[in-house]
């Protein structure tokens, strides 16, 4: 079992989720988000749920790509090990390119992959060091394809994601290391509260329930919840492009 587990982003959303499912599970957690008070808030409850874990909270903005590095070591010598890492920090700011956006789609680029590739650059650096870890990215279900509006960088950034994971994943593949990338479908989270119409899509609670399932299997590639997206993410891949617009 994964005991001590660091959870980036983990102030609302899929982090918060995750973190609440962990805590019952009996994992200790290191989290951290830009919302110190949303941490605070988040650690009172958790330790609540289960008095016998171990909870490390730190401020963090992945956009500080120095302080990533820093705040990962403290919070490894914190619990003495690191065993999973969660690269979860995202947003979803956007809009169709040529439109005018262009700085929130750029904020959306960097957050979501050059960040997410410090984070990954933080977290292995201990894994390697350890000759351990559990290194696991939150791509997306958009990976498979391109899609438009607001979600064109960052169905972008998630095929980024995707990749980088796979690159991760053989060029350790001989070690105790271990690199899971995780595909949610469509969860309601803050990332996605105003978006009315979205198939398929599920609550926070199932959604992070499924999530957790898949990166405790740790394996290569998990598109959840199973229902539909295991068999929906290969339509998805050669759909027309008429289905892919009523998904965006």
């Amino acid at each position: 079992m994964r005991k001590n587990i660091l959870i980036t982003g983990a102030s609302s959303g899929l982090g918060h989720g995750m973190a609440v499912e962990f805590a019952k599970q009996g994992c200790n957690l290191a989290l951290c988000a830009r919302r110190i008070e949303r941490l605070e808030e988040l650690k009172a409850q958790l330790e609540g749920i289960n008095p016998n874990i171990k909870v490390f909270i730190r401020s963090l903005d992945v956009n500080d790509h120095d302080a990533v590095f820093s705040v990962f070591k403290a919070f490894r010598d914190d619990m003495g090990t690191l065993d999973r890492v969660i690269v979860n920090a995202g947003m979803g700011k956007g809009a169709s390119i040529g439109t005018g956006y262009f700085h929130a789609n750029k904020q959306t680029a960097v957050t979501n992959f050059v960040s997410a590739v410090a984070q990954c650059e933080a977290a292995m650096d201990i894994f390697r060091e350890q000759n351990a870890g559990h290194l696991v990215t939150i791509s997306s279900i958009s990976a498979v394809r391109g899609f438009r509006r607001a979600m064109t960088v960052y169905a972008a950034t998630k095929a980024a994601i995707t990749s980088l994971s796979e690159g991760i994943r053989i060029d350790v593949r001989n070690t105790p290391i271990k690199v899971t990338c995780i595909h949610p479908g469509f969860i309601r989270s803050e990332i996605n509260d105003k978006v009315e119409k979205v198939p398929f899509i599920v609550d926070t609670e199932t959604g992070c329930k499924a999530m957790v399932k898949a990166i405790n299997k740790e394996k290569a590639n998990s598109y959840v919840p199973t229902w539909p997206w295991a068999w929906l993410h290969w339509i998805l891949r050669i759909a027309p492009q008429s289905w892919i617009a009523k998904m965006s």
